[in-house]
C-alpha cells in the first residue's frame, strides 16, 4: 500500500515489544497469535469481570452431532458429504449446513468422482474458534485419553478365556 519494504526482523521486534508491553497488569487484554496473526484479547484473569460488565453471552456451544462432524471435516479434510455420513452413520445435511452457517467450514471444491459432490474444510474461524494456528496443531488420536467405564473389577481377557473353558468343561 505504501510501497515501503519493511524488514521481517523490525516487525517481528515490533510484535515482541507490543507483546511485553500489554503483558502489564495495567492491562486487560494482550497481544495473542490465532490464526497465523496476532489479534488483542481479554486476559483470563480479567475475562468474567469485562464479560458481566459487558453483559457479552459466551459462544454458543456446538451440539454433539455438529462437533463429530466438525471433528470429521477436521482431520479427513477435504471430505465430502458422503464420506462423513458413511463415517458416523447418519445424515448430516442439518450438522453440516450448520458449521456452513457458523463459518466453521466451507466448501472447498468438488471431486473428481461421479456426480462431482461438494468437498468441505475448515476455515480461519475454525481455527480461532478453537485457538490453533495450523490445523496440523491438532491433537492427535493418541493424545485422546479413553476414560474407563466398567462396574467393579476388570479381568484381564487371559484370566476371561480361562474362565469360558472351564465353563465350557464342566
Amino acid at each position: 500500500m505504501f510501497n515501503a519494504e519493511v524488514p521481517e526482523e523490525d516487525i517481528l521486534n515490533a510484535l515482541q515489544r507490543l507483546e511485553e508491553k500489554y503483558q502489564s497488569e495495567e492491562y486487560s487484554f494482550q497481544l495473542f497469535k490465532s490464526a497465523g496473526g496476532y489479534q488483542f484479547l481479554t486476559k483470563p484473569s480479567y475475562q468474567a469481570s469485562i464479560g458481566i460488565l459487558l453483559k457479552q453471552q459466551s459462544k454458543k456451544r456446538l451440539s454433539t452431532s455438529a462437533m463429530e462432524t466438525l471433528s470429521i471435516i477436521a482431520y479427513k479434510q477435504p471430505i465430502s458429504k458422503s464420506e462423513i455420513e458413511n463415517i458416523r452413520g447418519v445424515n448430516c445435511d442439518y450438522a453440516v449446513q450448520k458449521l456452513l452457517d457458523k463459518g466453521l467450514v466451507e466448501i472447498t471444491g468438488k471431486a473428481e468422482t461421479i456426480g462431482r459432490p461438494m468437498l468441505y474444510g475448515t476455515t480461519v474461524k475454525f481455527m480461532e474458534y478453537f485457538g490453533i494456528n495450523d490445523i496440523t496443531e491438532l491433537p492427535t488420536p493418541k493424545e485422546f485419553v479413553a476414560e474407563v467405564n466398567s462396574i467393579g473389577e476388570n479381568i484381564d481377557q487371559e484370566d476371561n478365556l480361562d474362565q469360558k473353558e472351564s465353563d465350557v468343561q464342566a
